[in-house]
């Protein structure tokens, strides 16, 4: 399985005119010139106040590595596992010369994805890092309780909390902070997921990744450089600066910290959490379909066979698979195009391998 280097960034992010990340998607962005016009004239209201130079980040990166998920359950019985997460309130870049103050699982977007069996208990314990400025706790789909553990573990900065909790039903589940302001807090980065695999376990695949959508709204336009703060009338109205996948803009592509790679002939299987809090996700693979789709992680049923769109409502998640038949990219995007075009959303896994042209033949 390949990794994507946490510490490198070639982050080249040119105009997004072609040839730029955003012609990944077989989009066009407008010109430098254009965009200003259409952010000039866009905005209803100047903001205020204007906005802040960009600040000192406190990580080199936020987007999480989409092949650091744990290992497949090798195992017959039920175990305790136990599972620790620090929240934490970091300064990082939504793209070059843009920063924001994310809250997050960890130091990630989406956090650790957590993986449990059927019937396993699990013994989470939550940190709220000393030194931040707000309550946090967990709120988990995969959790028969009070408010999915939400209750039980709520902290303030410098406070832990552990409960427990049986894993009861199979399937991929979100988890979220549920602190009153939780939209907010999901708009800023906390959310991840958690997989609970049937006692029987999952169909064996080459490789597995883990990807996460959510919104940013934000006092600044999209790609203003300067800090940007939250922005609360934004986030009732709906209207994000960014929707991102993995925190970032464009950050899991070849101009960003680069691509996961699959050989021809490969099959892989992607899990993917919509956090929100807002909008619905099309979540669509270009350049290929999903050879199944087990939507909203319900891997207790049977999956759809060769999906080419499929929608992921926030605060839920899918699972599906895809295998390799010719080389070049998969580019994972949510199928509401100016979210990619102009607002930052797009992964991509790249193929690699021998020409088959009997599949596609690029030059006939």
């Amino acid at each position: 399985m390949s990794s994507i280097p946490r510490s490198t960034r070639r982050r080249v992010l040119k105009a997004l005119g072609v040839g730029g990340t955003a012609a990944l998607a077989g989009c066009t962005a407008p010109s430098n010139q254009e965009a200003t016009e259409v952010s000039t004239t866009d905005r209803a209201t100047p903001q205020e106040p204007s906005m802040n130079p960009a600040k000192e980040t406190d990580v080199d990166r936020i987007a999480a590595d989409p092949t650091d998920i744990p290992d497949p359950i090798d195992r017959d019985e039920p175990k305790t596992v136990e599972v620790e997460l620090t929240t934490k309130e970091l300064v990082a870049e939504v793209e070059p010369g843009v920063t924001y103050t994310y809250m997050a699982f960890e130091d990630q977007i989406p956090g650790p994805m957590i993986r449990v069996r059927r019937g396993d208990t699990v013994e989470m314990t939550v940190t709220n890092e000393e030194g931040n400025s707000m309550p946090h706790n967990i709120d988990l789909h995969a959790v028969r309780g009070p408010g999915g553990g939400a209750e039980a573990s709520m902290v303030a900065p410098g406070e832990t909390e552990t409960f427990r909790f049986k894993a009861t039903y199979p399937g991929s589940f979100i988890y979220h902070c549920a602190v009153p302001n939780l939209d907010m807090h999901i708009s800023s980065g906390m959310f991840g997921l958690i997989l609970v695999e049937p006692k029987d376990g999952l169909p064996e695949v080459d490789h597995e990744f883990y990807f996460g959508q959510h919104e940013l709204y934000t006092t600044g336009e999209t790609g203003e450089e300067g800090h940007h703060d939250f922005d609360m009338e934004a986030m009732a109205a709906e209207e994000p600066t960014y929707v991102l996948m993995n925190g970032e803009k464009y950050a899991i592509t070849p101009d960003g910290y680069g691509s996961p790679s699959i050989d021809v002939g490969d099959t892989a299987r992607v899990y993917f959490v919509s956090g929100g809090p807002n909008l619905m996700s099309s979540y669509h693979p270009i350049g290929s379909v999903w050879d199944k789709v087990w939507q909203q992680g319900s891997i207790a049923g049977e999956p759809n066979r060769f999906v080419e769109t499929t929608p992921v409502p926030p605060g839920s998640t899918a699972i599906t698979t895809l295998h390799a038949e010719v080389p070049g990219p998969i580019k994972l995007v949510d199928h509401a195009l100016s979210r990619v075009a102009r607002k930052g959303f797009m992964a991509v896994i790249m193929r690699e391998g021998d020409e088959q042209t009997d599949v596609f033949d690029p030059e006939p």
